[in-house]
């Protein structure tokens, strides 16, 4: 079986994967391959480079997404742009790497992919696990994590689809507004449910 675990920013979600590891399924993490493909060298960071200008990347050549990030978070057409560049390089690994583990025997594989919604990335699992929060406890998660204002964290909470869109989109939710163990608990439900 092929689980999609996604969620919102400052969700929870690596909580979520991080459980998922723990109980020995292969978790494939798009954010870590979003770093793999562009990486010093690589065509995405020079399509970036040549996109975005030198203020793209840092002194020592590797992307600046700090700069990236602010570019992108309040400009769509430019946040069009990026993903237009980096996601086909995303999903080329994010496949190669499942195929990998199931090669290796794996009967379950995790993607752990923040946008699945927004990409349009249903086809490329079997079921859904959205990690979801209330509004304020995302927003004080985000504040507290990125030492970001008020305003900053809304910005970048509402460039995102709405957690609830996501939520109907799911065939089942984790609910991480309280403790480790009740999260625990849900995951551990789901998956006996899902028979992994």
């Amino acid at each position: 079986m092929i689980i999609g675990l996604t969620g919102s920013i400052a969700s929870g979600k690596s909580t979520v994967a991080k459980m998922l590891k723990e109980r020995n399924l292969p978790v494939v993490d798009a954010d870590q391959i979003a770093r793999l493909v562009v990486k010093p060298g690589t065509p995405v960071l020079k399509s970036i480079e040549e996109v975005f200008g030198p203020e793209a990347l840092k002194e020592d050549g590797t992307m600046d997404r700090a700069a990236v990030g602010k570019m992108i978070f309040e400009d769509s057409a430019k946040r069009e742009k990026l993903n237009a560049i980096i996601h086909p390089a995303i999903r080329k690994e994010l496949v190669a790497q499942k195929e990998a583990h199931l090669a290796a025997g794996a009967k379950t594989v995790v993607l752990d992919i923040p946008l699945l919604f927004e990409n349009k990335l249903h086809d490329y699992v079997e079921k859904i696990l959205v990690v979801s929060v209330t509004p304020e406890v995302q927003k004080d998660r985000l504040m507290n994590r990125n030492q970001l204002s008020e305003q900053e964290a809304v910005t970048r909470i509402d460039s995102q689809l709405p957690i609830a869109v996501k939520e109907k989109g799911a065939d089942a939710v984790i609910f991480n507004n309280g403790t480790i163990e009740e999260t625990e608990r849900q995951v551990a439900d789901v998956l006996k449910k899902w028979n992994v």
